[in-house]
């Protein structure tokens, strides 16, 4: 199940549909490191809130509904979908997993950044429909560095690692469509650099002037395009 929204032909106001909150799509193959780099940045900056996604598996051990996934039925999962709540969504051996259109907007809406942890494709998806969404791609240091980082998770068997290092290739060719890199060789640094893309995208114009739009109309600074 993939959604395939539909691509305005029209110049596109860069400023219309800015909400108060950002939007952040972090994407990285299998070793890189992101969602140890997700869990630090979100515990340092509780301003974040991770985006949960609607999922037709059942819980594995210690998962939380709402902490982990929201799990749901397919009947639910299905009505929700035609009703135009997902923003992306896909099925991966013979589960339904959705991102919440409807939840990421309330947030964003109320001044609230969000975070997503998704796959290129996704990023695509999500893109088409949050045009200022802003993507972060994390990179290893090497292959070799990602080889040694798989083998040492201990999670994996040496013909699956062999498919995630082949699939890290082709993932990694689409770091290209994302508005920033990291790489990821030192884990602090990767860290610090994390958090200064998000303190610099809380300081573009459109964001400050979303949240700001009362001081902004008294200094006289308006929307430029006609937005």
């Amino acid at each position: 199940m993939t959604d395939h929204p539909r691509e305005s032909t029209a110049p596109r106001n860069p400023y219309a549909g800015v909400y108060p909150g950002n939007l952040f799509m972090v994407v990285a193959p299998s070793g890189a490191g992101k969602s140890t780099l997700v869990n630090a940045l979100l515990a340092r900056d509780p301003a974040i809130r991770l985006s949960i996604s609607y999922t037709t598996r059942p819980p594995r051990p210690k998962e939380q509904d709402g902490q982990h996934y929201h799990f749901t039925t397919v009947d639910d999962f299905l009505a929700r979908h035609a009703a135009g709540e997902f923003l992306e969504s896909a099925e991966v051996h013979g589960n339904y997993y959705a991102t919440s259109r409807v939840w990421i907007e309330d947030q964003m809406k109320n001044g609230h950044d969000v975070l997503l942890e998704i796959d290129w494709q996704g990023a695509q998806q999500v893109k088409k429909r949050f045009h200022n969404a802003i993507g972060i791609f994390i990179l290893p240091p090497s292959l070799e560095a990602l080889e040694d980082r798989l083998k040492k998770r201990g999670q994996d068997e040496p013909n699956v690692i062999v498919r995630r290092l082949l699939a890290a290739g082709s993932e990694m060719a689409h770091a290209a469509e994302a508005e920033y890199v990291v790489i990821n060789e030192n884990f602090d640094r990767a860290l610090a650099d994390l958090q200064c893309l998000v303190g610099a995208t809380r300081s573009r114009f459109g964001s400050q002037y979303a949240r700001h739009t009362e001081l902004f109309m008294q200094l006289g600074i308006h929307l430029p395009h006609g937005g």
